[in-house]
């Protein structure tokens, strides 16, 4: 995930000023609210956390293709 330096706020200013973040996520689509300097937590607009969350099926055929590869032997004792 690339992170904006501009959307990046700490715990403690993002619990006195709840606003600034909401106002950086109507800006910049997403807000990160750091924790002991760290990126800790992620706020986004509602409607993007179903396209963050659903997988595109290119990603599902992709897995697949690799477990049907890693596991090809065990899928054929099965099948008998």
């Amino acid at each position: 995930m690339n992170i904006n330096n501009k959307t990046m706020v700490s715990i403690s200013e993002a619990s006195q000023n709840f606003s600034k973040v909401t106002h950086l996520v109507d800006q910049y689509g997403s807000a990160i609210i750091t924790k002991n300097n760290a990126p800790r937590y992620v706020i986004l607009e509602f409607n993007q956390a179903d396209e963050i969350q659903a997988a595109s099926t290119d990603d599902v055929i992709s897995v697949s293709k690799k477990l049907l590869k890693r596991n090809r032997a065990v899928y054929e004792e099965l099948s008998k």
